[in-house]
């Protein structure tokens, strides 16, 4: 007799579930991207206990047919791909096929649905995988769907779930992460009967971020296309005050990603501008044909492969050196096959403006004119020039075409620096370089010790 078997269905689902559903917010997550591919305009979200105890999805979509409510409790059965050819042109949030099976493979599961036309609804119940009941029943159009008791049937996966409220939160951040990539569409989340979050349908990225977060005035809006990409967002300004820390969220085609590429992008872009900002503030909208990048990486679609990772972190990292003031260093040439159609923008210019750009630089400032340097006025032993002077390299004023606030005021001009009325000669010590600590600072040693 042979060793290997086929595994049982329900089996089979368990153990893709180990995969789709890592906890409460994977469920919201996997439903509520169903309900935006199925065309909701309105999504109302419940959770108990963090989702351990209830996780409910209510939206005004398409609905189903009573045999495509039961086709969509069965693995890899979708709506969302036909050939193999379609998996290069996804723009779908789902295409997989394996949410909700898994989902309903390790709780207590219940569907309820109506499609457009349809006299009455569907309601399916299914408990660990295996179908209870099937009725016709009378429901809106749209689909609830509700996950009750998830890892009923595995202890072992229920116990490494975090406390309600740390659960609690991530289910905040992925319905925040979805508004945020859908104004258009209202969201309401709530917890424990406590309403958690309450979009209306928006008019644009700006007024959901609004919603979201509140006026957020050292926030600046980025606008680019380059590359056969479109770049659209807010971005935190250069802190003046000391390192600040904010929510990164990166979207690409309106799905959320997690991408070491853009996000070291983005780290750079802030480091060459000033070495305060370690985890900025950072709300990016990406968008490019579906043929440019991979999604079909790992079952919770949040990884993405590129045809062109180098492009796309410089294109990323000159964008946002623009919105920061910066013309960045040489233009960047593009390949003619880069310089292609976008699904956002049609036809998109190919380069990104370039330029050297400084060592400093001052928002809203004007430019100041290049004076001499600290090393000749201190040899002169004499005052600055009414131009200002330069320490480091010629200062230049932030604003540019790319990078607006997001509170829509214009800040005033800053000052001209004000010029020390005697400049006394500074005695500068010989220092032995030992080496470089995380790309910024320099590590020396004289006879005094290590600096």
């Amino acid at each position: 007799m042979g060793k290997i078997s086929r595994l049982p269905s329900d089996l089979a689902n368990q153990i893709a579930a180990g995969e789709v559903v890592e906890r409460p917010a994977s469920v919201v997550k996997e439903l509520v991207e169903n309900a935006l591919d199925a065309g909701a305009r309105r999504l109302a979200i419940h959770v108990e206990l963090g989702g351990k105890k209830q996780v409910r999805v209510e939206d005004d979509g398409d609905g189903m047919e009573p045999e495509d409510a039961r086709l969509a409790i069965e693995r890899h059965a979708t709506s969302k791909i036909r050939r193999v050819e379609d998996l290069a042109a996804i723009l779908t949030l789902g295409f997989r096929g394996e949410a909700l099976p898994s989902i309903a493979s390790v709780s207590h599961f219940v569907l309820r649905t109506r499609a457009k036309g349809q006299q009455s609804g569907t309601e399916i119940r299914v408990n660990g995988g295996a179908i209870a009941s099937i009725v016709e029943i009378g429901a809106a159009q749209g689909t609830v769907v509700e996950v009750n008791d998830v890892f009923y049937n595995l202890p072992a996966r229920r116990k490494f779930l975090k406390s309600d409220a740390a659960e609690s939160a991530q289910v905040s951040r992925i319905v925040t992460q979805l508004a945020l990539a859908y104004p258009e569409v209202g969201f309401t989340l709530t917890s424990a009967g406590r309403k958690v979050l309450q979009c209306p349908p928006a008019l644009s990225q700006r007024d959901r971020l609004y919603q979201v977060y509140g006026e957020r005035g050292d926030l600046m809006e980025l606008r680019k296309d380059a590359g056969g990409m479109t770049l659209t967002g807010f971005i935190a300004a250069l802190a003046e005050q000391g390192p600040t820390r904010g929510p990164q969220n990166v979207f690409i085609n309106r799905r959320i990603v997690k991408d070491r590429t853009i996000a070291h992008a983005i780290i750079d872009s802030y480091s060459q501008a000033s070495i305060k900002e370690r985890s900025p503030e950072v709300h990016l909208f990406i968008g490019m044909p579906p043929d440019a990048l991979d999604v079909n990486v790992h079952p919770t679609k949040a990884e993405v492969r590129f045809r062109d990772q180098s492009l796309v972190h410089e294109v990323v990292r000159r964008a946002l050196m623009e919105a920061l003031g910066h013309s960045g260093a040489p233009q960047l040439q593009l390949r003619p096959e880069h310089v292609s159609r976008s699904p956002v923008a049609g036809s998109l210019p190919g380069v990104l403006a370039g330029g050297a750009y400084p060592n400093r630089w001052i928002p809203g400032a004007a430019p100041l004119k290049q004076g001499p340097t600290y090393e000749n006025a201190v040899a002169r032993g004499s005052h600055a020039p009414d131009g200002g002077t330069s320490v480091e390299s010629e200062t230049y004023a932030g604003g540019t075409d790319a990078g607006h606030r997001f509170s829509g005021a214009e800040r005033g001009a800053a000052p001209s620096p004000v010029a020390p009325s005697h400049l006394a000669p500074i005695e500068i010590k010989p220092m032995i370089p030992l080496g470089q600590f995380r790309d910024t600072f320099i590590i020396a040693v004289d006879d005094e010790g290590v600096a």
